[in-house]
């Protein structure tokens, strides 16, 4: 993946731990996108890339924001409703790990990056929203949309569009083909294996 797709997806996590406060899903977006931009660029050692403490800010900041059953389920398809509670509870884990991974190997390339909140065109009793985000900085701009649902009165991510792909959904069809060659324990193998490989590096 380029560069700046892997900075869009650390964007799209950072937005997703807003989500729990009681404002509306823009506003949200723009505080939290905003506090941890401002984070990573007083920590040295993220910029340095200490993996561990990006993970750190990453799994305390923004994972508790992000639906992470919703978005799992939305990667596994119709195999996420023939999967066991316990493989469901497994496939999540390790999906998390993953994404985790994913948006902390980014945090290090913060640099001069704002983010600009589109307009919405949803209602404020919605449930469901659509939030469209640009990321600006010396490259081109980003376009980063975010699905959100609220549950519970707390706003949550469920999926993030990146340069045009939903991160959910692109995982799909590796997952169903994964578990095509190897069932869904394969499947669950083949991410506690990539989720080792890469605290190995």
């Amino acid at each position: 993946m380029k560069r700046r797709s892997w900075f869009a997806l650390v964007l799209g996590a950072a937005a997703s731990a807003a989500m729990a406060q009681a404002q509306g899903p823009e506003a949200l977006v723009n505080q939290l996108s905003n506090e941890v931009l401002e984070a990573v660029r007083a920590d040295k050692a993220i910029q340095s890339g200490d993996l561990q403490r990006v993970i750190a800010l990453v799994d305390a900041k923004v994972m508790p924001h992000v639906d992470a059953e919703h978005m799992t389920a939305i990667a596994m398809g119709r195999y996420w409703r023939q999967a066991t509670p316990e493989q469901q509870h497994a496939l999540q884990e390790q999906f998390k790990l993953l994404l985790v991974r994913t948006y902390a190997g980014a945090l290090s390339q913060v640099g001069d990056q704002t983010v600009q909140i589109k307009p919405s065109r949803g209602r404020t009793d919605d449930s469901d929203a659509v939030v469209r985000t640009v990321v600006k900085g010396k490259s081109e701009p980003i376009q980063l949309d975010y699905r959100l649902e609220k549950t519970g009165g707390a706003w949550k991510v469920y999926d993030v569009n990146v340069l045009g792909v939903w991160l959910a959904e692109n995982y799909r069809n590796a997952f169903a083909q994964e578990i095509g060659a190897s069932g869904i324990d394969g499947l669950i193998a083949k991410l506690v294996e990539r989720n080792k490989a890469a605290r190995a590096q």
